[in-house]
């Protein structure tokens, strides 16, 4: 039996976009010819696969439809949400459509992850596909590159050849906890997810009984078309707002884990975002894009829709002017070198990886006092983003007005 493919593509991106809400939510961001959703959406074209099911929210039902015409997606079905209400409710509404078999296993994509080794992902589904039963979930724990703040947690033990039993969740630490959780063998919590629609059901009967009633009469009472379901607003609008963690996975017994030790990034941040520029920088150089300034260059990597990527090299005993911003805002994750940052009246360093963000009309300046060069990942967010969009109150280059 085929795997029914379960992809989750309802979020905002408020994380990518904290001062508007009008902008495209990042599973849908051209990232230099690729969106997330388009990766996701090439993950389940193995023969493994059944036909997806796509949970959105209603507003997003035009640019679903988009991507799915754009990247050839023939069979599907969509489940729209009126209001967001985590993915408890998410999971469970798409889980419970007749689309899908009581005994069929489900696997539920986030459409915000990038996964770099595709293959080696569906072997690992395939060959944990047959230990599944009527009341267990496996999830998906990515082994850690290094300790992050970033991330949930999973702690496991063995509980049989190849399964791991999860016996602890732990939300998104502190780096100092991070490194005890490394040591311990913890895996990051991908959020994905694989079980059959009978032991969904089964678990939510057991630990949330009330949201499976709401969501089945919300799909009972839902608008029908071309495999759209509109989800009942009345119904639906009284299901709590919980995640499938806290809601299902934090309660049951029988919850495994899947390691994965593959390339995984949530790109839940612009800091994540710029790696993946840096990593290939090479793919996005063009000479031309490159800007010579007194405290050394900046090259332009990527334009997108209201987002400039840009590599900021600053010299040693070198300092770009004290400034800011009206139309834009700045994300600056440090690539090598040891900045100091002023932002307002506050003065700091920043070490490689280390990220920072500069909201619109905060007076800010990039120094470097050593011998390395200073090298910045920067995104700039915003209306206008373009050199006039400067106003310098000291320079020592003398280019205040």
């Amino acid at each position: 039996m085929k795997i029914k493919p379960i992809i989750l593509c309802g979020g905002a991106g408020t994380r990518l976009w904290p001062e508007s809400k009008q902008n495209t939510p990042k599973q849908f961001i051209d990232l230099g010819g690729w969106t997330l959703f388009k990766k996701t959406l090439e993950r389940i074209k193995s023969p493994l696969f059944d036909t997806p099911i796509i949970s959105t929210n209603i507003k997003y039902l035009k640019i679903t439809k988009k991507f799915l015409l754009k990247y050839r997606i023939k069979k599907y079905t969509i489940i729209l949400e009126p209001l967001k209400k985590n993915t408890s409710a998410a999971i469970l509404s798409s889980v419970l459509l007749k689309e899908t078999n009581f005994q069929q296993p489900i696997i539920v994509f986030p459409s915000d992850q990038l996964i770099e080794n595709t293959k080696k992902f569906l072997q690992q589904i395939k060959k944990n596909t047959k230990n599944l039963t009527n009341n267990n979930i496996f999830l998906f724990g990515i082994k850690p590159t290094s300790p992050s703040d970033q991330y949930g947690y999973l702690l496991t033990k063995k509980k049989a050849k190849n399964i791991n039993l999860v016996t602890e969740f732990i939300e998104k630490p502190s780096i100092a906890r991070a490194k005890i959780i490394l040591k311990k063998k913890g895996l990051w919590n991908s959020g994905m997810l694989m079980a059959k629609k009978v032991s969904i059901i089964d678990n939510f009967i057991k630990h949330d009984p009330l949201t499976l009633k709401l969501c089945l009469e919300s799909l009972l009472m839902s608008k029908i078309s071309n495999n759209v379901y509109r989800l009942n607003i009345k119904t639906f609008s009284k299901i709590k707002n919980i995640s499938f963690d806290y809601a299902i996975l934090e309660k049951a017994q029988n919850i495994n884990a899947i390691k994965l030790d593959l390339p995984w990034t949530d790109l839940g941040n612009w800091r994540e975002i710029t790696n993946i520029f840096k990593k290939n920088k090479n793919k996005f150089f063009k000479r031309k894009n490159v800007f010579y300034r007194p405290w050394g260059k900046y090259t332009n990597l990527f334009y997108g829709k209201g987002f400039l990527i840009k590599e900021l090299v600053v010299n040693s005993k070198s300092s770009i002017s004290l400034q800011k911003h009206r139309h834009r805002s700045e994300h600056w994750t440090v690539a090598s070198g040891k900045p100091k940052i002023t932002i307002n009246k506050n003065k700091f360093y920043k070490l490689p990886n280390e990220s920072v963000f500069i909201s619109k009309g905060s007076i800010h300046r990039i120094e470097n006092h050593f011998k390395k060069p200073v090298k910045i990942m920067e995104v700039q967010i915003g209306s206008i983003l373009k050199e006039s969009d400067i106003i310098r109150y000291k320079d020592i280059y003398g280019r205040v007005n």
